[in-house]
């Protein structure tokens, strides 16, 4: 099977990983996938959910256990902000707004990951930061 693709939106925090904990709470709490009402960190302690998500997935920020800075190695299942270099890559004024995030992904100049790996960045109204552009590829 190939990964499958997927994009969603989530609340502005200057704090991305808080934004990233504050988008998965909202997931988790529209879908519980069967998990029942536990943390984040109480699934991925739960080799039942580790199985889950690498055999199938959620399609959603769930995927990931946590964030990892937008120039880490990438050597798991981790959401990684872009750099300021890839933004400017597809969006030249380096404040993307949806229209311009979703545009990019439909036109591939900006390109998904490869499969259980996310991305993420902030996106602006107004020259404002209003929300977050998650988009990444499962793991199966």
């Amino acid at each position: 099977m190939g990964g499958d693709c997927w994009r969603d939106t989530g609340p502005y925090q200057p704090d991305l990983a808080a934004a990233f904990r504050q988008a998965q709470t909202a997931e988790l709490a529209k879908d519980d996938h069967g998990f029942g009402e536990r943390t984040m960190e109480e699934l991925w302690d739960d080799p039942a959910w580790q199985e889950y998500i690498f055999t199938g997935g959620t399609a959603s920020v769930l995927d990931f256990p946590l964030m990892i800075e937008p120039t880490d190695p990438e050597d798991g299942p981790f959401m990684r902000p872009l750099t300021g270099d890839e933004i400017r890559e597809w969006c030249p004024g380096g404040r993307p707004t949806y229209a311009d995030w979703s545009a990019a992904l439909d036109d591939h100049w900006l390109e998904y990951p490869d499969r259980a790996q996310g991305r993420c960045t902030v996106l602006y109204t107004d020259s404002r930061p209003t929300h977050i552009g998650y988009w990444g590829v499962t793991a199966d």
